[in-house]
């Protein structure tokens, strides 16, 4: 059974935010809020975390995970960012969307995608977010919670919609922490901005997506 932790959406408890802190420096799981939708994560640098972060959500090894960072600077730690794609992040960020760029050594194997030796980044603007990764200092997992019914893999747009206390009911026994701001779950995903190659591509359009055409 997962221990909740209620924490206040705009001015996160310093006191709830290290005891989080200490359980994800432990390698447990969570349930969290992020500016798009819930998300499961852990500690990027959390092997045994991160392996079971994908086989909740049935992920192949194949598949590379999303994970968040706090800022810009930190995000050329784990990426090389293009002159360009640095002009398109700086634009957008804080905010809800996913930069794929070319990983740096520091990002584990088990993150990143394997053929293409890419990553998926995002510099969320959620205060409990920010407040969890300035107290880890590491980047965190972000994969959306809403995981497929029967077991059986389906398309985002036909999921059943969960409310967040049946989002929670459903993944107590799966995580470690859940997170608890009082913030209803949305289905509503981030932007997928491609800047891998010499031309920055959308691949998705979730939120914000018209502010990211403006410059890609």
């Amino acid at each position: 059974m997962a221990k909740i932790f209620a924490v206040h959406p705009d001015n996160p408890q310093t006191r709830r935010i290290e005891e989080i802190k200490s359980a994800l420096s432990s390698g447990a799981v969570m349930l969290y809020p992020t500016d798009t939708v819930y998300a499961i994560g852990c500690d990027l640098n959390a092997k045994s975390a991160v392996e079971r972060v994908r086989q909740i959500k049935q992920l192949a090894n194949d598949k590379p995970l999303t994970f968040l960072c706090p800022s810009l600077s930190n995000v050329a730690t784990y990426a090389f960012v293009s002159d360009t794609a640095y002009r398109i992040m700086k634009r957008l960020i804080p905010g809800s969307y996913t930069f794929l760029l070319p990983a740096t050594k520091l990002v584990p194997r088990l993150v990143q995608s394997p053929k293409r030796k890419t990553t998926g980044i995002r510099v969320p603007d959620h205060p409990v977010c920010l407040a969890l990764l300035a107290a880890l200092e590491n980047p965190i997992i972000s994969t959306s919670a809403h995981l497929p019914p029967d077991d059986e893999p389906v398309e985002l747009d036909l999921e059943p919609r969960l409310s967040r206390v049946e989002l929670f009911d459903r993944l107590d026994n799966l995580v470690d922490v859940i997170i608890d701001t009082g913030e209803e779950t949305t289905y509503e995903v981030s932007t997928i901005l491609d800047l891998t190659g010499d031309e920055p591509m959308i691949t998705r359009r979730g939120l914000g997506w018209e502010a990211a055409a403006a410059w890609v």
